[in-house]
């Protein structure tokens, strides 16, 4: 992984931005005695009012970014996903949308634009967006793509009880703030952000009960040794919760890039998978520039299925996203098109991105939930590896 030595150094402006965001960080360390636990830091450095990185003003996604999403890199990933929300939609009268975290919006207006195209449009679709710049910017490109379509589109400020229908969530899980630990003399403790005087800094310190005790079977399940160290998300269990008390009747689909717990805590992974994208680079320091770079860590699915298991969800299906892609018909899009050498040269490239194993094709996972919800899914015909969770 590249070392932060190598980034290119921001502007007067940005670290300036980043400046302000760290006065806020070591205050709130003060206020908290000297040490915040790292997921306070993150959810700060990404999502302080204002500041945060997906709650500043500066481009993220895309090629002028600071990494490219899937629905950014090609608008075959969209149309594909579109196909397997209108099977849903149709076996769901009235059936709705609802979009978790939807980046500039270029997801939502192309599954938009291809659900018209199919007959299969959603009586709403529900977007569920904190950062205030990041609305405005998703209902810009929605207005821009498919303005007949802005009206069927609604921002929502709380969530919807006894929802019907589709819920989407890409790249959501693995930008939601994470604990992160240590293992040392044979017992896992927290890791901690704290302030030297000059930097921020990392130290450990004893986390509290139930912590420990989740950390503590980890432990000994995959027989973790002294200086491993790793991350837990328990707020993408919470949300799970959360989800499953939403959710009335239909499917959710969650993409993102992760592994089952054997794979994720497997003892060679013995530096955990935090990682932090700027300018298209990715590193390790995520206490560089808070507010300025992104910071995600993997996705536990299999702490995933069992949150959807205690919040009444059934895991209907688990497979990586080439599988689903493919299952759905990618490649039957391109099926009566004529492009042009150019254009079917770029084509070819972003199916190869979308599918390819050293592109996006298996570190990417799709993993439906579903309550209330018996047909079938076709994103997981092809192969369906829930045995494997």
């Amino acid at each position: 992984m590249r070392s932060p030595l190598d980034l290119p150094t921001p502007d007067a402006d940005a670290l300036s931005h980043s400046e302000r965001l760290q006065a806020l960080i070591r205050a709130t360390i003060d206020q908290a005695g000297g040490h915040i636990g790292f997921d306070r830091y993150m959810e700060l450095a990404l999502y302080a009012p204002g500041l945060g990185y997906y709650s500043g003003g500066s481009q993220k996604f895309g090629e002028a970014g600071d990494f490219v999403t899937a629905p950014e890199l090609s608008p075959l990933f969209s149309r594909t996903l579109a196909r397997q929300v209108a099977e849903v939609l149709t076996a769901i009268p009235e059936g709705e949308l609802l979009e978790f975290g939807a980046g500039s919006g270029t997801m939502a207006a192309t599954v938009l634009q291809e659900l018209a195209a199919l007959g299969r449009l959603p009586t709403r679709y529900r977007i569920m967006e904190l950062s205030g710049e990041l609305r405005q910017r998703q209902q810009q490109t929605i207005a821009r793509q498919v303005p007949e379509l802005l009206e069927r589109v609604e921002w929502l400020d709380v969530l919807p009880a006894g929802f019907r229908g589709v819920v989407l969530a890409n790249e959501l899980l693995d930008a939601m703030p994470v604990q992160r630990f240590c293992i040392e003399h044979g017992e896992p403790h927290e890791l901690l952000v704290g302030w030297d005087g000059q930097r921020l800094t990392l130290a450990t310190g004893a986390p509290d009960a139930a912590l420990f005790e989740r950390l503590e079977r980890l432990r000994q399940e995959y027989s973790l040794s002294d200086g491993y160290c790793s991350e837990i998300n328990l707020r993408a269990e919470q949300w799970i919760a959360t989800l499953g008390a939403m959710l009335e009747e239909g499917v959710a689909l969650l993409i993102d890039y992760g592994y089952p717990q054997r794979v994720y805590y497997h003892p060679a992974r013995s530096e955990g998978t935090l990682m932090c994208h700027y300018r298209h680079r990715a590193h390790s320091d995520a206490l560089r520039w808070p507010g300025l770079q992104d910071i995600t860590a993997h996705v536990d699915f299999t702490a995933i299925g069992e949150a959807a298991l205690a919040a009444g969800l059934a895991v209907r299906g688990y497979t990586s996203q080439a599988s689903f892609l493919l299952a759905n018909g990618l490649t039957e899009l391109l099926d009566g098109e004529e492009p042009g050498l150019r254009e079917q040269l770029a084509l070819s490239n972003q199916i190869k991105r979308l599918t390819m194993p050293g592109e996006m094709g298996e570190s990417f996972k799709v993993m439906a939930l579903g309550k209330g919800w018996q047909g079938p899914l076709r994103g997981f015909s092809l192969r369906d590896e829930r045995a494997g969770l």
